[in-house]
């Protein structure tokens, strides 16, 4: 949680930037450094308008999340706009939740680029995205119990599927922090590297996954985001499904065509 002063009259257009990276990446910044990237009124619809633009352009294939400077990734909750008398519902999006983002629909891969401290809301943040790159300098908690709150944006549920049981009822519980190195060891990010370091990583990931097939790689997120709620059984039928719909497509033609043209294949998404 931050309890930073939050600005006054902010424009959702300059608290959330994006910016093209490429042909097919796209980088989301929240962009209120001074108040740690804390989420505002103001963020939220910056944000929820950023996954919109994102998700409905069919050019972008990966989006990275990422944070204004170098102090935080995000802070969570702007405790000072809560003190005046901001709610909830100010903070979140009936389709997105939290920030206009931890629930929303996306089928596009998200990668968090954690820049300093991702806690509360932040720590959400990146647990909503599908990988992380962090700095060596991160920090990742649930403190909401200290401030007699909780983490019901996601947290609560989404910690104890990625870390084991123990570890994430001891954060939930303690509200205390790990650094990057442990949670790079307990399979929380993928990466951790120097502070300099952690945009140009992301920018790595995302090229790679870019210049893959997005049809392909969109029918395969979409099963395998949903491989911890269903049953084996379950899953292999829908994977057949996956199977036939890409099969299919002008892209499964087109990649083994390419290779064996010894080309780089230019993908449809269909």
């Amino acid at each position: 949680m931050s309890e930073f002063e939050a600005p006054v009259a902010e424009d959702p257009e300059t608290v959330v930037t994006l910016r093209r990276e490429g042909e097919h990446v796209a980088i989301v910044t929240l962009n209120r450094p001074r108040s740690r990237n804390a989420v505002s009124t103001a963020l939220t619809r910056g944000l929820a308008a950023r996954v919109r633009a994102v998700e409905d352009d069919p050019s972008i294939r990966v989006a990275i999340l990422t944070g204004a400077g170098t102090q935080a990734f995000c802070a969570g909750a702007d405790l000072k706009e809560m003190s005046a008398g901001a709610t909830y519902a100010q903070r979140s999006t009936p389709d997105g939740g939290f920030a206009g983002f931890v629930f929303a629909p996306r089928r596009k891969l998200w990668i968090a680029a954690v820049n300093g401290a991702a806690v509360a809301g932040g720590f959400e943040l990146m647990l909503a995205c599908d990988m992380a790159v962090a700095s060596r300098a991160a920090i990742f908690g649930l403190p909401e119990v200290k401030r007699g709150l909780a983490a019901t944006a996601g947290g609560i549920y989404r910690l104890p599927r990625r870390v084991p049981r123990g570890i994430a009822l001891e954060m939930i519980a303690t509200g205390e922090p790990i650094d990057a190195a442990r949670a790079q060891a307990l399979g929380l990010v993928n990466h951790v590297v120097d502070p300099d370091q952690v945009l140009e990583t992301a920018v790595r990931i995302a090229r790679q996954v870019g210049a893959n097939a997005p049809l392909a790689v969109a029918l395969s997120l979409e099963l395998a985001r949903r491989a911890d709620e269903l049953d084996d059984v379950t899953l292999r039928g829908l994977a057949r499904e996956v199977t036939e719909r890409i099969h299919a497509s002008e892209d499964a033609k087109e990649g083994p065509l390419a290779f064996a043209e010894r080309r780089q294949p230019v993908w449809r998404g269909r």
